[in-house]
């Protein structure tokens, strides 16, 4: 019941979100976009990055894995890495484990000591993605301001609207969440398996000071995020409400999708429109035309991934699997 629950609750939140946005939606202007307005050759031109932000993701991970004494095969890593974002479209945040069970059984790499590297990883990409989220934010304040401005929100007004109750649900919430984490912390702490594990993974992430060419690792880590960018800003140019909007607009709707994967439903579904959409209509944008363009980028994104996945397993099942892992 859990492991279904586990599934099907992403789902329902991400079809929830979907209704919300477009029960009201006239789905005739998608077919006479894909008909008509959207350039074919743009939007599989936007493909190719996310490709490769997916390859140098696989190829990064061979250089955090080899202080640790891991040497896995690259093109295992690349493929642990596609088949990662497909388990993550049925149950969201499971790929990182997956890609590490993949590494396991192919070249018998250690299970913990890759799930540390892994949190290496994510560490290195949020802080990045927080300097360029700060960075935007600067950038194009003036906007966000302006748009306050002329649609009179007033943030210390809204805050005024929470009810003496409201503001009492929410602290209990937040504290109530404090509690769960701090006691799950506790109860996964002990034991001498969680301990090992545990040094495991602080193992993974010192890992990060032994890498053999940090200059690369950080060019790698560079050429992920440029990739993923592209392969959302490419996607303007194929639609005729979004061509002229330039490459500032497209880093800050880049950077709203991003952050919106935090909601947990597949692939950022429901979560990923409403942000983006959010921000089109903030730079100009007509509802109809940015709530359109987010449904088809979507679809076409959430394709790829298990087209790259099917491909993976086909390959991973011309190997043989190690039979005495780490």
């Amino acid at each position: 019941m859990k492991k279904l629950l586990r599934t099907l609750l992403p789902i329902l939140l991400g079809c929830a979100l979907l209704w919300w946005m477009y029960r009201e939606f006239n789905f005739e202007r998608v077919r006479s976009t894909l008909l008509h307005d959207m350039s074919w050759g743009w939007m599989l031109v936007s493909l190719i990055p996310g490709v490769t932000a997916m390859i140098l993701r696989g190829v990064r991970w061979v250089q955090t894995l080899e202080p640790l004494g891991e040497h896995p095969r690259r093109s295992t890593c690349i493929h642990a890495v596609f088949l990662s974002y497909m388990a993550s479209l049925v149950i969201p945040r499971i790929g990182e484990v997956s890609r590490c069970g993949v590494l396991t059984r192919y070249d018998g790499v250690s299970f913990s000591k890759s799930i540390g590297t892994v949190v290496t990883e994510r560490i290195v990409d949020t802080l990045l993605l927080a300097v360029i989220t700060a960075a935007v934010l600067l950038l194009q304040l003036p906007v966000f301001i302006d748009f306050f401005a002329r649609t009179g929100t007033n943030l210390g007004a809204w805050f005024n609207t929470f009810t003496p109750t409201g503001w009492f649900v929410t602290l209990s919430l937040l504290v109530i969440t404090l509690v769960f984490v701090w006691l799950l912390l506790r109860r996964f702490g002990v034991g001498g398996t969680v301990r090992q594990m545990a040094s495991d993974v602080r193992a993974g992430m010192l890992s990060l000071r032994q890498v053999r060419n940090l200059p690369l690792f950080i060019l790698y880590t560079l050429g992920i995020w440029v990739s993923y960018f592209l392969h959302f800003y490419l996607t303007f140019y194929a639609f005729s409400a979004t061509a002229d909007l330039g490459w500032t607009i497209g880093l800050v709707a880049f950077i709203a999708c991003t952050l919106s994967v935090i909601v947990p439903t597949p692939n950022g579904m429901g979560s990923f429109h409403f942000s983006v959409k959010t921000i089109l209509v903030l730079y100009g944008v007509e509802a109809a035309s940015a709530e359109t363009f987010v449904l088809i980028v979507h679809a076409f994104q959430t394709l790829l991934i298990p087209l790259l996945g099917v491909y993976s397993m086909m390959a991973l099942s011309r190997r043989q699997r190690h039979t005495t892992p780490s």
